[in-house]
């Protein structure tokens, strides 16, 4: 089963910070339109395909790819997005996330762990379960969890040029309001959470926690999904887990994802997509930087070839999708 948590946090807001919260008008949008390409080829919500300042795509497109080409059932869980999508989904209860800099930005993150475990007990299939996030800033939260757990890393981003600066600055920020340094909650990833991170991570954290053990793992994002690992395992969970992304992530050389991954312990897996040959330059850019990862991307090229699906038809459905948008057939 794959799980898509959409999820919001204001540190999105912050001017610069995220392609996708480039826009205020649309940053509400974000995530419930996300789950809607995956499930209808095209938001409801808004009368737009969703798109970086740039013009390329949510990379959205790509898991719809695998989920057509692999019949990969698909169920959307709302923790804390701003607005809810259109298919089906399951409610959390939980609200977006506030500004590190000037708040705690979970203060409900324990009540948010607790309903996704519920969620989880009563609900996770065994065998494979896929947990995969859309939130705009995400990569931000991501960072500031992970520094606050002791780790030296630097998270990705989704456009070519990192602004490093700019996190870095608003991690001084967000760190001198809680009164800590790296590492100072090393111990109490629950109050990393609490303080710097964002409900997507509490979500995700109590799902794990609700399944027990019983299910294969694998977190479907980039370095959002390795702040969620290194939190279970500060929460003492011995699980062995998968972070899957794309190879853009992995080859990314502003960020520390294989350095991080290999600190936290967990296996990592980079789906081989290549755009190059595509006659799109929304989709050809991404072998530029832009985009990189993002709503399970390459976690559902995993779950595909687990069904025997080549990552070539991925590519293949995913030029078409893309056709379709652009003839406005999507």
């Amino acid at each position: 089963m794959f799980f898509l948590f959409i999820s919001g946090t204001e540190a999105a807001r912050v001017p610069g910070l995220s392609a996708a919260g480039a826009n205020p008008d649309v940053l509400p949008f974000t995530s419930g339109a996300d789950a809607d390409v995956i499930r209808f080829g095209r938001p409801k919500a808004i009368d737009c395909f969703p798109m970086d300042p740039e013009g390329h795509p949510t990379p959205a497109i790509i898991t719809r790819a695998s989920v057509l080409e692999a019949d990969i059932p698909v169920t959307a869980v709302r923790a804390g997005s701003f607005l809810p999508p259109e298919p089906p989904y399951v409610e959390l209860g939980a609200s977006p996330g506030h500004d590190p800099r000037l708040e705690s930005s979970v203060p409900s993150a324990r009540a948010v762990f607790e309903s996704a475990a519920a969620f989880a007990e009563n609900s996770a299939p065994e065998g494979l379960v896929m947990l995969a996030e859309s939130i705009p800033g995400g990569t931000t939260t991501a960072l500031l969890v992970l520094r606050a757990l002791g780790y030296d890393c630097m998270v990705s981003a989704a456009s070519p040029v990192n602004p490093v600066a700019l996190k870095e600055r608003v991690w001084l920020e967000s760190s001198a309001r809680c009164g800590i340094s790296a590492g100072g909650m090393r111990d109490d990833p629950m109050r990393a959470i609490e303080e710097l991170g964002d409900p997507m991570q509490a979500a995700v954290c109590g799902f794990i926690s609700g399944l027990g053990g019983r299910s294969e793992v694998v977190l479907a994002g980039g370095t959002q999904m390795l702040a969620v690992a290194a939190c279970v395992k500060a929460l003492g969970s011995a699980l062995r887990m998968t972070v899957a992304t794309t190879k853009y992530v992995e080859s990314d050389p502003s960020s520390t994802f294989k350095k991080t991954a290999a600190e936290i312990g967990v296996e990592t897996y980079a789906a081989p997509l290549d755009f190059s040959s595509s006659p799109y330059k929304g989709l050809a850019d991404y072998e530029k930087g832009y985009v990189k990862e993002g709503v399970g991307a390459g976690g559902s090229v995993l779950y595909a070839a687990r069904r025997g699906v080549d990552v070539s038809a991925v590519i293949a459905r995913t030029n078409e999708l893309y056709k379709d948008i652009c003839a406005g057939a999507a």
